[in-house]
């Protein structure tokens, strides 16, 4: 066994001690970051590149640390975003949401869609519709001021501010210029009730910032809520809204987007583990 592949072993052993979720990943993705590599290429590091500063990668991780906070970096579809503390880690689940407004405006009779990400974060949503979605303009929104930060670099380093314009402002609010001539918008807002707190994942509740996950109110959707009544001000008469939430809140969010206010086609759509994750919706034709 080489040097390398050695000391990943020994520090996947440590992050399983730990309790990290995903322990051999976590050890090679910090190896990865450390030499400036993929996990994929770290066959190519020689032994004698190894880095002491692995090992405070690891103790940073063992300590609750998010991963992507230690390396700066998050995957996100076929993206590659730059991260950190101020600003709402990326997740695998967002992804298929995405996936669905891809197809979705695919399957629209629209020349260059208008879309809107309404909470933008790190800019991942927007950036993945710009990237694979080249024909549409995309609106980004963040009221807060380290995650904009955060948002402005990404589009900076991938090249999009063309394609991408951000917006600092509040989501309930922001692009009034708009108002009724949107055809898709895109959230992913925070939706955890505080009575859940115990129960998030430590590295979460810690380190994500606090506007990017409590969703407010008793059930924690009052986040949605917004998101809702933003949509229907935005939209097109056809337009569509797609809005993630967590897998126990379906019921819930189904029916904020309620016929009497115009929705149509409100329908539940599930993730890779097949749980309730993101609400669609269609504004109906007066």
């Amino acid at each position: 066994m080489n040097l390398l592949l050695d000391e990943v072993a020994r520090a996947t052993a440590r992050l399983a001690d730990a309790g990290a979720a995903s322990p051999r990943a976590d050890a090679e993705e910090l190896a990865a970051a450390v030499h400036g590599v993929n996990r994929s290429e770290l066959h190519k590091v020689a032994d004698s590149a190894f880095d002491a500063l692995f090992w405070e990668y690891v103790a940073r991780r063992e300590a609750g640390e998010p991963l992507q906070h230690i390396t700066g970096r998050a995957f996100f579809r076929y993206l590659e975003l730059r991260v950190g503390p101020g600003v709402f880690v990326p997740r695998p689940e967002t992804e298929v949401m995405v996936g669905w407004a891809l197809e979705a405006l695919r399957d629209m009779d629209v020349q260059d869609p208008l879309v809107v990400d309404l909470g933008t974060g790190s800019a991942a949503i927007a950036l993945s519709i710009a990237l694979e979605a080249p024909r549409a303009r995309v609106h980004a929104v963040e009221k807060d001021p380290t995650a904009y930060v955060h948002a402005n670099r990404n589009v900076e380093d991938l090249d999009e501010r063309d394609q991408v314009r951000l917006h600092l402002g509040d989501l309930g609010s922001a692009l009034g210029e708009f108002d009724g001539s949107v055809d898709f918008v895109v959230s992913n807002p925070p939706y955890i009730p505080m009575s859940e707190w115990e129960y998030v994942p430590r590295d979460v509740r810690d380190h994500d910032p606090a506007d990017a996950l409590w969703g407010g109110g008793e059930d924690g959707l009052d986040a949605i809520r917004a998101v809702e009544r933003t949509a229907r001000r935005l939209l097109r008469p056809g337009g569509y809204v797609a809005v993630e939430h967590s897998d126990l809140q379906g019921n819930g969010v189904y029916w904020i987007f309620a016929e009497e206010n115009g929705w149509r086609d409100v329908r539940n759509r599930r993730d890779l583990t097949n749980r309730d994750r993101f609400v669609t919706a269609r504004l109906g034709v007066p």
